[in-house]
């Protein structure tokens, strides 16, 4: 671990670097890379952090304030620095650098012909498995549309039937009634058949359509031979789909996009990232990425273009961008020597091109806007809600519940909302035991004490500390909580959430007694409102797991000749264990084999005795 360094030492430690190119590491106090950035003169960019901080962004002006001391790599070149920073960047994932939220890759289609019942599937990544992979398309709308197509043109199943698990259970579904599916579920098709029409599948994936054509065209001249007028009309018009498919050459057009149109848009919060992909002169897909407003859009841009084609692992032809910057070439270099394809980048001044980068730039602009203003309708809720509360706005809320049926099966739930939102990663459900009857302010105490005792003891998934509890019910679950927070010497604001009549929360409670009305104040009643919802939904979705395993397992699964369907069909005719356990032996013999009946009957009488 570095040592810790003074804001003047750190100045004075950036003033020593070289004038070369390189790449340089911001640490915090534990040793936690949060920043990573690279620099054509080391120097020159890294002592601008620690000058003249009042006109860095709030966000740099934060970051700034937890470096405790950083570290530098002198580079050859910068494009050296270049690979060296995004190298560096999917190691650490910094959390002041501008990371991409979503690395899919471009869609596939990938089609197993080793399967028994092979089919299409969408995937973002080749493997080495033996499946055969078609693609890459520019976007997973058009890729769905490939499918689309030619499920219909063959008549696939397009239901989640699983075959042949499934053949003969059910009828066939409404695609069926509606001429879109053959009924591949029903007995009367063969395994024979569909694989035959999977390969015909794999023949319009490869553009192979006048092969297809013809294969249709001497199975419908067989079948007519044959008298079978019915099935050779259905092959008719099979052949006629395929020909339509393959004049407007969809499979073809749907590959990667040849061109890319990056667009950039900004509010006063929030800055929007796009990325349209064309092929032939077509629309095929358009990524959003969300980011907070940076200091320098050039610099952020760029940094999002190597991320997102580096993660997608394949680079288009050309690249059209908004506006200028010193690393394009630096960036087409380094997609030729990790991707094996080095783009042309163009800077339209006038034109069509022009045209779809304003495009672009228009679409980024108003999905900023639409999220700003999201975020701050949220933003406006935290802080009326932290001035309610006599706080700051909370950044971190944590909700608990507790959820049982007669003091059976009784969990808790702790639901997580950061900045207002929900983070389902973070979300945490506790199986309560020991508990002797119903006590809902016992269960409360007991998952606060676990959850508290893991923050404390620094446990990954705890470590993190809430602004806010919120807890469901009124004072005396907040006093539990309280209770739990002293014996374990900490402090966080805890309220507990005080219901109308209409299971809404009105209010919240202080341990104290103090109540503070929230509904009359819409925003915050509407904020409180779905967290309250999410912690029930969450609590009784876990709940509802435990109680249906518990139910699935019972006394009779353990009786010698007792498999599902004579558990079923006892549990049918005598409604509970306890009816079962006071049936006479004739009574459980007219439902079941003699032997299988005294198993169920003598176990009862000898669980009696015991």
């Amino acid at each position: 671990m570095g040592d810790t360094m003074t804001f003047e030492e750190l100045k004075e430690k950036a003033r020593s670097l070289p004038y070369a190119p390189g790449v340089y590491i911001m640490r915090d106090k534990t040793d936690k890379v949060i920043y990573v950035g690279k620099a054509k003169k080391l120097k020159n960019r890294v002592s601008q952090y620690f000058q003249d901080t009042a006109s860095h962004s709030p966000k740099t002006r934060v970051m700034v304030s937890k470096i405790h001391h950083f570290d530098v790599i002198v580079a050859a070149s910068e494009f050296e620095a270049l690979v060296l920073e995004c190298s560096l960047i999917k190691r650490y994932l910094p959390k002041y650098n501008i990371l991409l939220k979503d690395d899919k890759g471009y869609p596939y289609l990938r089609l197993n012909m080793k399967d028994l019942y092979p089919k299409m599937e969408l995937v973002s990544k080749l493997a080495e498995d033996g499946a055969d992979y078609y693609g890459p398309y520019g976007g997973r709308s058009v890729t769905h549309e490939v499918m689309e197509a030619i499920r219909l043109t063959l008549k696939l199943p397009g239901c989640n039937k699983q075959f042949p698990r499934d053949i003969g259970k059910e009828r066939p579904c409404l695609n069926y009634h509606m001429n879109q599916c053959a009924g591949w579920c029903m007995e009367s098709k063969t395994c024979t058949q569909y694989r035959e029409t999977m390969l015909q599948a794999r023949e319009l994936l490869r553009g192979n359509y006048k092969t297809v054509t013809e294969q249709i065209r001497q199975q419908m001249l067989a079948a007519a031979d044959n008298l079978e007028f019915e099935l050779a009309a259905s092959l008719r018009d099979r052949m006629t789909a395929v020909e339509n498919l393959g004049q407007k050459q969809l499979v073809t057009a749907g590959t990667l996009a040849d061109t890319d149109v990056i667009g950039y848009g900004e509010t006063e919060a929030k800055a929007c990232f796009a990325v349209m992909h064309f092929s032939g002169g077509n629309l095929l897909d358009k990524d959003y990425e969300i980011i907070s407003r940076p200091d320098e859009k050039t610099e952020a841009v760029c940094s999002l273009l190597t991320q997102y084609y580096l993660g997608r692992g394949l680079a288009p032809k050309r690249v059209l961008l908004p506006f200028e910057m010193e690393d394009t070439e630096l960036f087409a270099r380094l997609l030729e020597e990790k991707l094996g394809r080095k783009p042309k980048i163009y800077i339209p001044k006038r034109g069509d091109n022009l045209r779809l980068v304003d495009l672009a730039c228009k679409n980024a602009f108003e999905e900023a806007q639409r999220v700003t203003g999201k975020e701050e309708r949220v933003s406006a809720a935290l802080t009326l809600l932290g001035k309610l509360l006599g706080m700051d706005p909370p950044e971190r809320m944590e909700s608990y519940d507790i959820s049982n049926i007669s003091g059976t099966d009784i969990v808790a739930s702790m639901v997580v909302f950061q900045d207002g939102k929900p983070q389902k990663s973070q979300y945490k459900r506790f199986k309560l035991e020991g508990l002797a009857n119903q006590d809902d302010y016992a269960s409360m105490r007991q998952v606060l004490h676990r959850r508290f005792a893991h923050y404390k003891a620094g446990d990954t998934g705890f470590d993190a500390a809430p602004d806010l509890l919120l807890i469901d019910g009124g004072i005396a679950h907040a006093t539990a909580a309280l209770q739990v927070l002293q014996e374990l010497e900490l402090d966080f604001p805890v309220f507990g959430m005080v219901k109308d009549d209409r299971h809404r929360t009105r209010a919240l409670v202080t341990p104290d007694g103090r109540e503070i009305q929230i509904d009359h104040n819409p925003v915050v009643f509407s904020l409180i409102g779905r967290i309250q919802e999410e912690t029930h939904r969450f609590a009784i979705t876990y709940h509802r797991q435990l109680r249906s395993k518990r139910l699935r397992y019972s006394e009779l699964d353990g009786i010698p000749g007792i498999g599902p369907k004579r558990k079923q069909e006892l549990l049918r005719q005598f409604k509970s264990l306890t009816a079962i356990g006071n049936a006479t032996l004739p009574e459980l013999e007219r439902l079941l084999p003699k032997d299988a009946a005294a198993a169920v009957y003598h176990h009862f009488r000898e669980k009696e005795e015991n």
